[in-house]
This record gives C-alpha cells, sequence and structure tokens, in this order.
C-alpha cells in the first residue's frame, strides 16, 4: 500500500430539513388546528482514529465527504427523517487543522478517539410548535439551519518512543530489523527507505517501546535535496532521537564527522524543538573496523564532533553492542513517564489545593495546642 502522510479534503454536512405550516382536514374535526411537523436533522461528519490504518491513502483521492441533508416536515405530526452520520476512519496519529482559520480541531492520537468534522444542521419547526391561546391557527413556520462546511489537512505523525536520524547508508533500517519486528527494504544503495517504518521492540514479555526509522536526511534537505525535510515530523512525537553515523564509510573521502554535522544542521533548519529533543549518539558497522583500531576511531570521532552526550557503539549487521543499547532506551523511557506521572500528580495537587485555599493567618483558623 502506498504511504501517503498529507493530504486535504473538504467535508459538508448535511442541511436540516424545513419545517412545515399545515393543518389538520380531517372529517369530524372542523377545528383540528395546525398539525405542521419538524424537519430532520443533517447528517454530521465525525473522524474516528483507527490503528488498523496506517495511511491517509485513502483520502488522497477521495476529497469530498457530503452527508445528506434532512427530511422536511411534513402534516398530520409527521416529522421529517434525520439524515445518517459520516465517519472517516483515519490514522492514530493524524493532526486535523482548518485550512481557512488554521485551527486545529483535533489531534487523534488514541485508537477509537472520535471527532465531529462538520456538524450537520438543526431541522426548522413547523407551525405545531406555535401554537398557543391567543395564536390557534398558527402560519409560522422555520427553515432548518444549514449545515457546516470545512476544508482540512490531514497530516500523519507516526506516533513512537524513539526515531532513527542519519544519513542514507547509515544502517537504520539494518537497526531496526536487528531489534524489533519491523521488516523494512534493505539494499547496499542510498534511499532505500522511501517511508517511514515502524516496529516494536520487545525488552520482555511486559516491556516494550515503539521505534520510528525515516528516510535519510542529507546536506541540503531544507532546499529540496534528496527526499527533503518531509518525513522528519515523524519524529516530534518521540521521545528520544537516536543518531546513527556510519564509522566505517564505504568512500574513504567521506567524513563522518561533516555528514553527521549536516544532519544536525538540516535538522535545526526544520525545528528548533525537535533539534532540541534528548538526542544520543549511535557509531554502527563497527564490525567493518579492525579491532584495534576500534577505539582509536569512537575517540577522534566524538573529540572531532564535540559530542557530550551518551554514545553506543554497535553492529546492527551482527547485533553487538544492540542488546546493552535497547535495554538502556527502555529504562531512559520508564524514568520519563515517572517523571511525567510525578508531575501530572503534583499538577491535580496544586489545582485542589487552588480550589479549597486557606490563609494560615485567617485569625478563625487557630492551631490548638
Amino acid at each position: 500500500m502506498k504511504f501517503i502522510d498529507e493530504a486535504k479534503i473538504e467535508v459538508i454536512a448535511g442541511d436540516g430539513g424545513n419545517g412545515v405550516a399545515s393543518f389538520c382536514r380531517e372529517k369530524f374535526r372542523p377545528f383540528g388546528g395546525p398539525d405542521g411537523g419538524d424537519g430532520g436533522k443533517g447528517g454530521s461528519i465525525w473522524g474516528i482514529a483507527d490503528r488498523n490504518i496506517n495511511t491517509l491513502v485513502d483520502f488522497r483521492y477521495s476529497k469530498l465527504h457530503k452527508a445528506r441533508n434532512g427530511e422536511n416536515g411534513r402534516g398530520s405530526d409527521c416529522y421529517g427523517k434525520g439524515a445518517d452520520d459520516i465517519e472517516l476512519r483515519m490514522p492514530v496519529g493524524t493532526l486535523i487543522t482548518d485550512i481557512e482559520t488554521g485551527e486545529t480541531i483535533a489531534d487523534l492520537t488514541e485508537h477509537g478517539q472520535r471527532v465531529m468534522l462538520a456538524k450537520g444542521g438543526e431541522g426548522g419547526w413547523g407551525n405545531i410548535h406555535f401554537k398557543s391561546s391567543t395564536n390557534r391557527a398558527p402560519r409560522q413556520k422555520t427553515d432548518g439551519k444549514p449545515g457546516e462546511h470545512r476544508e482540512l489537512r490531514l497530516e500523519l505523525k507516526v506516533l513512537a518512543d524513539v526515531g532513527l536520524l542519519g544519513m542514507p547508508n547509515a544502517g537504520k533500517s539494518t537497526f531496526i530489523t536487528a531489534v524489533s519486528n519491523a521488516r523494512p527494504k534493505i539494499a547496499d544503495y542510498p534511499f532505500t527507505t522511501l517511508h517511514p517504518n515502524l516496529g516494536v521492540v520487545r525488552v520482555s514479555h511486559e516491556k516494550s517501546f515503539v521505534i520510528a526509522d525515516i528516510p535519510g536526511l542529507i546536506e541540503g534537505a531544507a532546499e529540496g535535496a534528496g527526499l527533503g525535510h518531509q518525513f522528519l515530523r515523524h519524529l516530534q512525537r518521540t521521545r528520544v532521537l537516536l543518531h546513527i553515523v556510519d564509522l566505517a564509510p564505504f568512500d574513504d573521502k567521506i567524513d563522518p564527522v561533516k555528514e553527521a554535522k549536516a544532519i544536525v544542521k538540516e535538522l535545526k533548519k526544520y525545528d528548533e524543538s525537535l533539534y532540541d529533543k534528548p538526542r544520543w549518539l549511535v557509531l554502527n558497522k563497527l564490525d567493518m573496523v579492525p579491532a584495534d583500531e576500534r577505539q582509536k576511531r569512537v575517540k577522534d570521532f566524538v573529540k572531532r564532533f564535540g559530542w557530550k552526550g551518551p554514545v553506543f557503539e554497535i553492529s546492527a549487521l551482527t547485533r553487538e553492542g544492540c542488546e546493552d543499547l535497547i535495554i538502556a532506551i527502555y529504562d531512559y523511557l520508564a524514568e520519563q513517564r515517572q517523571q511525567e506521572h510525578r508531575a501530572e500528580e503534583t499538577q491535580m495537587v496544586e489545582e485542589a489545593r487552588g480550589i479549597v485555599s486557606i490563609d494560615p493567618d485567617d485569625p478563625r483558623f487557630k492551631v490548638i495546642e
């Protein structure tokens, strides 16, 4: 299936049916009175997050989604039938934005999450609603209200805990294959990966996390070189980035330090918040470096790169060092979740104190000794 992570659609909710002005014409009821029914409600359009969908390809070729109008009211107290709603199923991680106002309508981050994209119009009132002791033969009625009409931008940002970053042919696909259940295409030429891949890494039976691999960046991506920046959005929800570097390039003229600095530069050009995310350095393809030269090459790279963060030495092909890296990632993610949980608890306590606040200097409150 073709991977599509952007789409523009138009949603038009149904109009409400009109109310009707009608009077009873039955035999033996000469003064039957008004009996005009209300119009039916127009159909609404809903967006639903579905974890079984991983692309927006359906919305790339089906751009217009229009719900039916509600039926008009009829005589004999007959109300018009309301139109059925339309449900649009989207991948988990879809960001929905109103193109005209720029307003974010919803961020679908959980399976089954449901949001209204366009509300159907309410049905109009028939003259049965206007009768009173002083207006016994009302001829008033109201028309149904129009449904909402919106143009929306759908943007898919995959949900992952860890994101892989690096030049083409750095070994990202080999790494995600070695540690997870993902099976991306692997070949000995650059730009093998053409769309993001997600893999579940299982540390144990009950411990796991999700890792995302995106197509490689090259210098000049901001100007559209290579595949550009179009897939970097899929790293914005991650908690930590793994900067994978090929420590044994096939061409001796290639400088790994220069390539690594180019990646960092492109990351900063795209998004400052993404640049500020926790980032770990992963030096890959050590199996292609002679054992007696490994430490020297690693120290030389770290020194020239000016790196002061975590450094891991691995070989994705032989899986050397991968297990230690995976355990370190899981421990870091677990610690981050605990900190977020404690922060939420602290916020709840502070909000509770704000609702019931007691001034210790208030003379009505005295300490009983």
